[in-house]
């Protein structure tokens, strides 16, 4: 996907009540933007980073412009967990994850299990239905090792929980860590920061869940779904 019309480069002031921050645009205006995303951005949010805005032109939001990518480690970060079921989409199409290219239609946020959305919905009527649940990943601690999560996330391991009731149920299920940044080779599961979810990622992979882990290739023009790369199991 292409940014248009194109990001606005800021700096980073600081990070806080987690959907915003202030940042300095060039001119030397500071300003607060909206920050789509809710877990912890660890180790992106040091002050002074460049940091990479889209801009609404629709009146009526509080905050004109959305924090889209932070540079960090040599490369751009995309922090946006809005975009990564369009993403995996366009990975889905360009046949990066297994057949999932294969089935006849996609539907988006459809309601499954006991209270959730399920990002994709892959149907065809020669096989089961696929449930794809996606995962934004922006995390990387040790070099070329993307990590999920960044923080504790309940959410999350209901996901994987209810991936799990549908595996049982006879369909496929799918869960893609989408990883917004260009420099790792591979993904883990990050269980010291949040071990309930480390322990629901084990039962769902025990009950049949797919996993697969997505690097995109990130300028501030584009980001483009890249390649798989191999999950430490």
């Amino acid at each position: 996907m292409r940014f248009d019309p194109p990001l606005i480069r800021a700096r980073l002031i600081r990070r806080y009540k987690r959907f915003l921050a202030d940042v300095t645009l060039d001119s030397g205006e500071n300003i607060t933007v909206a920050v789509p995303n809710t877990g912890s951005m660890l180790g992106l949010t040091a002050e002074g980073s460049e940091v990479f805005l889209s801009r609404s032109n629709n009146p009526k939001r509080k905050y004109a412009h959305t924090l889209e990518m932070v540079a960090a480690d040599g490369g751009l970060v995309g922090v946006n967990t809005g975009l990564p079921n369009r993403l995996v989409e366009e990975a889905i199409a360009a046949g990066m994850i297994s057949d999932l290219a294969d089935y006849s239609t996609v539907k988006r946020e459809q309601r499954y299990g006991t209270r959730s959305r399920i990002d994709l919905l892959l149907e065809d009527q020669d096989r089961p239905s696929a449930y794809v649940e996606v995962k934004n990943v922006h995390l990387m601690r040790v070099n070329r090792l993307a990590e999920f999560p960044d923080t504790v996330t309940a959410r999350g391991a209901r996901h994987l929980d209810e991936l799990g009731r549908m595996r049982e149920s006879g369909f496929r299920a799918i869960m893609v860590y989408l990883i917004q940044r260009g420099d790792c080779d591979h993904f883990r599961i990050c269980s010291e920061l949040d071990p309930t979810y480390g322990a629901a990622f084990e039962k769902a992979r025990a009950l049949g869940v797919e996993a697969y882990a997505v690097r995109c290739q990130i300028t501030s023009e584009a980001i483009t779904p890249e390649r798989q790369i191999t999950i430490d199991f």
